[in-house]
């Protein structure tokens, strides 16, 4: 219930800013773009009080229909994008560069998220949450001896109609690919093909419900035995539902890092920075962290979440093995490619 609550508070509160009522004039207003239920929107109040600011606050589903919004036009001074997408817009041009002599909580963030290779010298993001990708199953419904299978269990006719895949090309591709052994960001053609026919498979022979932040609240009731899910909302899941378990395959899984950039369009650079300040704070990290269930890179928030609310869940955490990768930047064939493709699993 208080989950649903600040959802509810933080749309009233997006209502708001967008229609510029609430009785009060701010000195300045600050665009934020951002993934959906990923901040406590008592965070964003708090952070308007502090600096006399209006956040016009807007959320996106996922790293495309972010870069489609911002080409076509709309401006937004902070985004929250993935690694890869942070990588695009740098070779774009489409970023400014963090000012970290404003950054005064830096010393908190987790050294080994730093860089990463898709910004080796974090000259262009601030860490905010990471993470993996997995399978959160209900034990009621699943055999501990199918997840040896790994991610071939999500092709087992057992759980047929009973599997959600999560709705985006890169992460179910990601899937295909480490089942059958290759890297999920190969630009091997014949590799892609083997990938798309294991999802053209899965699709005619599972009947797989492709899905995105819904299957949180259906796990939570334990709708389907399997889905495929980031760890941040298995965490949030297992919270709440004691049957259900999380599960990363031997074969590697995905390696993700969302965090914040300022626009080329940013024009008060000292509160956005202000802004990122304030969100990786210790106390703001914390608050986060605990609202919507992902791993902070706040190495102070993290311990005490793990420690606390968290304890003994294990999709609050990280993995970084071997078979692990990081999504890498995609050239607009290999992209054209893998869309081609995926537009087709969709099509059956």
């Amino acid at each position: 219930m208080k989950r649903f609550v600040k959802v509810m508070l933080c749309f009233a509160m997006v209502s708001l800013a967008l229609s510029g009522c609430g009785g009060r004039s701010y000195t300045h207003t600050l665009r934020v773009f951002n993934w959906g239920e990923y901040v406590d929107p008592d965070v964003i109040n708090g952070f308007q009080r502090e600096f006399d600011c209006k956040v016009v606050y807007e959320t996106f589903d996922s790293n495309e229909s972010m870069y489609t919004k911002l080409l076509g036009g709309n401006k937004y001074d902070i985004m929250v994008p993935s690694e890869y997408m942070i990588e695009r817009l740098i070779k774009e041009n489409l970023l400014q560069k963090i000012d970290w002599s404003l950054i005064t909580n830096k010393s908190s963030i987790d050294s080994k998220v730093l860089n990463q290779n898709f910004d080796k010298a974090n000259e262009y993001w601030v860490p905010y949450f990471y993470g993996n990708v997995g399978i959160v199953y209900d034990k009621t419904q699943v055999s501990e001896n199918d997840l040896n299978m790994g991610w071939e269990v999500l092709r087992n006719p057992k759980y047929k109609g009973n599997i959600y895949m999560y709705d985006s090309e890169r992460d179910s591709f990601m899937v295909a690919l480490k089942a059958l052994g290759y890297s999920m960001n190969t630009t091997n053609q014949n590799e892609i093909e083997e990938a798309y026919q294991w999802l053209i498979e899965q699709r005619k022979t599972m009947d797989p419900t492709y899905a995105a932040d819904d299957t949180i609240d259906a796990m939570k009731s334990s709708e389907k035995a399997m889905a495929v899910m980031y760890s941040g909302d298995a965490a949030a899941v297992m919270l709440e539902n004691p049957d259900i378990g999380f599960y990363m395959p031997e074969e590697g899984t995905n390696v993700w890092f969302d965090g914040f950039v300022v626009s080329k369009e940013c024009e008060n650079l000292e509160l956005a920075m202000n802004f990122i300040n304030y969100m990786i704070s210790d106390e703001n990290a914390l608050n986060n962290t605990l609202e919507v269930g992902y791993l902070t890179s706040n190495t102070v928030a993290a311990k005490e979440a793990s420690e606390g609310d968290f304890q003994g869940i294990n999709a609050y955490g990280i993995r970084m093995d071997q078979n692990d990768e990081v999504f890498a930047y995609q050239t607009q064939d290999v992209k054209e490619m893998y869309s081609d493709f995926w537009s087709k699993v969709k099509a059956q």
